[in-house]
C-alpha cells in the first residue's frame, strides 16, 4: 500500500489529519507512487498562523544573513539535481534530460535570490525642500502563497518561494496534487540548508485548499501558474478579498518561419518546442506560421516530427514522455478527432501511439495538422499536448496580424536571417516574450517572465525585478531634523499648507 505524502506545517513534516487523498501515479505505468493528502481547513489555518509568526521574526533578519542561507540552498539544489530530477521524472513522465533542465532553470532563480540586497535597495534624495530629505525602503508583505501546476513541479515553485523568502516574507506552497513529490523534496532541502522553521509551509490538496488559502485574512499575496479557467478564478477571488495577485495562465504560441530562415534550425526549433515535455508547456509553440516559400518545408517538418517518438523517462530513444494523466490524454485525443471533423488535414496522427513494454502509458504521438481555419477548436483552444498546426500566409504582416488576433500573448518566435524582418516583428507583435531564432524565449531570471493578454492577470510578473516588487511594499520617509541652536527653528510658525518649506 502506497504511503501518504507528508505536509510541512508548524515546524515539521507530518501526516495530515485528513480522511481523503489523491493517488499519484507514474504516467508511464499507472503504478501508484504515493497518495497526496487533502489538507484540512484546520491545518491550513495552523500553517498560516505558523507562517505569520515566523514572518515577524524573519523580516528582522538582515538581508546578508538571508542570502547566506539562500546560497547554501542553491548549492544543495545543484548537488542534488539528479536526485530531484529522478523523482520529477517518475511522477511526471518527463525524460531525464528535460527534468534536469527544469531543475536547473529553477536553480537559476534561487541564484538570483542571492542578489536580494541590491534588488531591494530603495531610493534617496537630499534637500527635497529646505533641510528635508526623502528616502524609501522595500519591506516584505507577510505571508505569501504559491499555487503551482503539474507541468513544472520543480521550476515553478522555485520561481516563487526563493525570491519571496529572500525578500523577508514567509511562504505557503500548494503544489499540484498530480505530482507533489518533487515539491516535497524542494522543501526538505530548504530546511536542510539551515533556514529557521516555518518560513515555508507545504500543504497539499485541490480547489478547496486553494480557496481556503486565498481567502485567509492573514494571506497578503498569491502567485499562481496554471490554466486560464483556474487562473481567472484565483485572480477574481483573490482580488475580491483585496489580495495582491499574479496569475500566469494559458497560451497559444506561434512560431513564424520566414523564407530566408535557416531551414534545419527552424524545423529543429519547431519540433523541440511543439512536442518537448509532451507539449505540456505554456511556452510550447503549437502553431507554425509558414510565410511564403517556406511552406515547402511542411513535409520536412512532418518527417522530423515523426522521428520524435515518446517513451519512458530513462529510455535512450525517448524524445519525450507520456501525458500527465489518462484524463489529459483523452482530452488531447478528443481535440485530434475534432480537428479531423472540422476539416483540417492530419499529416501526422499520434492518436494510436504505443510504446513497447509500456502498454498502460498515457502516450500521444507527434501530431501535425494543415489546412487550418482560425475558427477551428484546435486553433482557438490550448490543447496542451504534442499537437502542432501548420498555417500558411503570404507575408510577415499577415503573420503578425494572425498572432495579434489571438486572445493569448505569452510568447512568440520568428526564424529569419533578416534584421529588418526581426525588428518589425519584435516591435509590432503583441506578445510578452519574443524569440528571434530562439524557439522558447523564456528569459533568464534577471529579467521577468512577461506574458500578455489572457496569458497573465496582474500587474507585476514572475521572477526578476518585477517579482521583488510583487513581494514587497515601498515605504517612503520624509525627514527633517531641527537644529537646537537655530533661532529660526524655535520661532517658526505653523505651516498651514501642504507645501514643504
Amino acid at each position: 500500500m502506497a504511503q501518504t505524502l507528508d505536509i510541512y506545517i508548524d515546524g515539521q513534516f507530518r501526516q495530515s489529519d485528513c480522511a481523503d487523498s489523491v493517488p499519484v501515479v507514474n504516467p508511464a505505468t499507472q503504478e501508484l507512487l504515493v497518495n497526496a493528502p487533502l489538507t484540512t481547513t484546520a491545518e491550513i489555518d495552523l500553517a498560516v498562523a505558523s507562517a505569520r509568526k515566523a514572518f515577524l521574526q524573519w523580516r528582522t533578519v538582515p538581508a546578508s544573513e538571508r542570502v547566506r542561507m539562500m546560497m547554501t540552498y542553491q548549492m544543495l539544489l545543484k548537488e542534488r539535481q539528479d536526485d530531484i530530477a529522478t523523482i520529477l521524472s517518475q511522477e511526471t513522465g518527463k525524460i531525464f534530460a528535460d527534468a534536469k533542465g527544469e531543475v536547473w532553470r529553477g536553480i537559476e532563480v534561487a541564484e538570483q535570490a542571492c542578489n536580494i540586497p541590491s534588488l531591494m535597495m530603495g531610493e534617496t534624495a537630499e534637500n527635497v525642500a529646505r533641510e528635508i530629505n526623502t528616502y524609501s525602503y522595500l519591506q516584505p508583505l507577510g505571508v505569501c502563497v504559491g499555487i503551482t501546476p503539474f507541468n513544472f513541479p520543480a521550476m515553478i515553485p522555485l520561481w516563487m518561494f526563493p525570491l519571496a523568502i529572500a525578500c523577508g516574507n514567509a511562504f505557503i506552497l500548494k503544489p499540484s496534487e498530480q505530482d507533489p513529490m518533487t515539491p516535497n523534496k524542494l522543501v526538505e532541502l530548504f530546511y536542510e540548508s539551515g533556514f529557521p522553521k516555518d518560513i515555508i509551509q507545504l500543504v497539499h490538496g485541490g480547489k478547496d485548499q486553494v480557496d481556503d488559502l486565498i481567502t485567509h485574512e492573514q494571506v497578503k499575496a498569491i502567485s499562481f501558474v496554471g490554466s486560464v479557467q483556474v487562473g481567472q478564478h484565483v485572480y477574481r477571488l483573490g482580488t475580491d478579498k483585496l489580495k495582491r495577485v499574479q496569475c500566469l495562465t494559458g497560451a497559444k504560441n506561434h512560431l513564424v518561419v520566414m523564407p530566408d530562415a535557416d531551414k534545419e534550425q527552424a524545423i529543429s526549433g519547431l519540433v523541440g518546442s511543439a512536442v518537448g515535455a509532451a507539449g505540456q508547456r505554456c511556452m510550447a509553440n503549437s502553431v507554425a506560421v509558414f510565410v511564403g516559400e517556406s511552406r515547402q518545408w511542411i513535409t520536412d517538418l512532418r518527417d522530423a516530427l515523426a522521428a520524435a517518438t515518446p517513451g519512458p523517462w530513462n529510455g535512450e530513444a525517448s524524445a519525450y514522455g507520456p501525458q500527465i494523466s489518462r484524463r489529459a490524454k483523452d482530452r488531447i485525443l478528443g481535440y485530434i478527432e475534432k480537428g479531423k471533423e472540422e476539416g483540417a488535414t492530419c499529416l501526422l496522427d499520434g492518436s494510436e501511439c504505443s510504446v513497447e513494454d509500456y502498454p498502460d502509458g498515457n502516450w500521444v504521438g507527434p501530431t501535425l495538422f494543415t489546412d487550418i481555419d482560425v475558427a477551428m477548436a484546435i486553433y482557438t483552444d490550448e490543447i496542451f499536448g504534442p499537437v502542432l498546426l501548420a498555417v500558411q500566409v503570404d507575408s510577415l504582416q499577415q503573420a503578425i496580424e494572425l498572432i495579434n488576433d489571438s486572445p493569448y500573448g505569452n510568447g512568440t518566435s520568428i526564424f529569419t536571417a533578416s534584421g529588418g524582418a526581426a525588428r518589425k516583428f519584435q516591435h509590432e507583435v503583441e506578445a510578452g516574450q519574443v524569440g528571434i531564432n530562439v524557439p522558447i524565449p523564456v528569459p533568464l531570471p534577471f529579467f521577468s517572465f512577461t506574458g500578455w493578454k489572457n496569458s497573465f492577470y496582474g500587474d507585476q510578473h514572475a521572477y526578476g525585478k518585477q517579482a521583488v516588487r510583487f513581494y514587497t511594499e515601498t515605504k517612503t520617509i520624509t525627514s527633517r531634523w531641527f537644529r537646537t541652536d537655530s533661532a529660526a527653528d524655535s520661532t517658526s510658525e505653523p505651516n498651514m499648507t501642504i507645501k514643504l518649506r
